[in-house]
């Protein structure tokens, strides 16, 4: 039965804990209402309502949806999208970028659901998104819990259509939702651009399956907000305090048990040879040549990133790979000085390395997770550096020790395309990312313009 008895009530905020806000409309005399979870949703929807009534739409008095939404309700739900683009990703993706996907696609569904009677807590609906649904293999593909099934099929139906996200407000009220951690609060730059890449990404997916002309999200103008690019100076430790931290690591956790003793060489590789943590990790004796006397060799062709097991393919905390950005198979060697080939000796002496070679394992003898080394260092800056300074951001992180190794070369002259080279960077993200941690490089530019202009006086 259709009518044209219509009439739209306003928006009214719900008084419950969560912020909601409801949309209200009479058809044909029948009350009906949506509950949206953004303000900005619920007037976008309360728009389209009103649009269709003044264009003389016909109202369904059994939904009491207009012809247009009527058709969209029928149209693939972004849910189920979300799915296939998962689906598409996942085989070719790192661990941790399976991980940031999962954020990702989680927080824009939550964005895009339409309030339906029996709505679960969103507190078991992201649970169920985040450790069920867009985890490969997908819901479908294996048995779940009946409370889990339930919380799924309830998203599956409360999904939005796909098509909704050609209108330029509620793209902009899903990106604009990107922007919140879950209490409320501003979440971090760098969090919010991964997002919005995620999604900006999965809706080229749906260009590629004819279910948009072009990707809605490209055309909003939203302000994206700004990442820091740059390393923090405040960071960087100089030799001394590099020296007196690694010192500092020896003493943690007592001498036989060794937490600390164990890891020396594992920051040393961090500060002397600019390492990054992950490959590091994945170290081992075979990828070494260490002369008794002068400079040595990294062979560096491995890394071990800390990823969690939902992420990997082995099914393994760690996830064994080549090294970033780079093709499987290829090794970058890296100089590494005589402190640091001093220091692999003594380890190797001391501790010599686990069954399958690698230099550095944890108390039980398995791979050192991401926790345990920074722990230790947490507890080495409390005895190494005095107060002010450890509350400070100085060598906050260990893989501060890398940006302090490359700040250390670039000031000490050392051409940049060698530096990036040991590094594994480009020469632009080297430079762009240090710009604030060279000193006296001004200094030494000013003096050989000034050389220049007085030889022409």
């Amino acid at each position: 039965m259709k009518s044209l008895d219509v009439k739209v009530w306003g928006v009214r905020k719900r008084n419950t804990k969560k912020s909601s806000y409801d949309v209200r409309w009479i058809v044909a005399g029948n009350v009906f209402s949506d509950q949206f979870r953004t303000k900005g949703l619920a007037d976008h929807y309360r728009s389209k309502l009103l649009r269709a009534a003044h264009g003389g739409e016909e109202f369904d008095t059994v939904t009491g949806l207009p012809d247009s939404l009527v058709e969209k309700a029928a149209s693939t739900t972004w849910y189920a999208f979300a799915l296939k683009y998962l689906a598409m990703k996942w085989p070719h993706a790192a661990p941790n970028t399976r991980s940031g996907i999962n954020e990702s696609l989680t927080a824009v569904t939550m964005a895009l659901l339409n309030y339906r009677p029996g709505q679960p807590p969103e507190e078991l609906i992201r649970k169920a998104l985040r450790n069920w649904a867009f985890v490969l293999p997908g819901p479908d593909d294996r048995d779940l819990q009946d409370d889990v099934a339930s919380v799924l099929h309830w998203v599956s139906k409360a999904s939005r259509p796909l098509a909704d996200l050609e209108d330029a407000a509620l793209a902009r009220a899903v990106l604009d939702s990107l922007k919140l951690k879950l209490d409320g609060t501003s979440a971090a730059a760098e969090t919010v651009r991964r997002k919005r890449r995620t999604l900006v990404n999965a809706l080229h997916y749906a260009v590629d399956l004819g279910e948009f002309k072009e990707n809605p999200i490209t055309g909003i103008r939203w302000k994206k907000p700004k990442v820091a690019g740059e390393v923090d100076p405040r960071v960087v430790a100089n030799p001394e305090q590099a020296r007196s931290l690694l010192t500092a690591v020896s003493y943690v956790g007592g001498y036989n048990r060794a937490r600390g003793r164990r890891l020396v060489g594992l920051f040393a590789c961090m500060y002397y040879g600019a390492f990054r943590p992950a490959e590091v990790v994945g170290l081992t004796r075979a990828d070494l040549k260490l002369p008794e006397e002068g400079w040595g060799t990294a062979l560096l062709h491995r890394t071990r990133p800390s990823a969690g097991k939902q992420w990997t393919d082995s099914g393994e905390t760690h996830d064994d790979r080549g090294l970033k950005n780079r093709p499987a198979e290829e090794v970058r060697p890296v100089p590494i000085p005589p402190q640091l080939v001093a220091i692999l000796r003594q380890h190797l002496d001391t501790f010599g390395t686990a069954d399958d070679g690698r230099m550095f394992t944890n108390e039980r003898g398995g791979v050192v997770g991401s926790s345990t080394y920074y722990r230790v260092w947490q507890e080495a800056r409390l005895l190494a550096l005095p107060p002010a300074t450890v509350a400070s951001p100085l060598a906050a992180r260990p893989y501060d020790l890398r940006h302090s190794a490359l700040s250390t070369w670039l000031n000490s002259g050392v051409d940049a395309t060698e530096v990036a080279e040991r590094a594994g960077n480009s020469v632009e993200v080297l430079l762009s990312r240090y710009a604030k941690c060279i000193d006296g490089r001004q200094e030494v530019a000013n003096r050989k313009i000034e050389e220049l202009l007085r030889e022409y006086e």
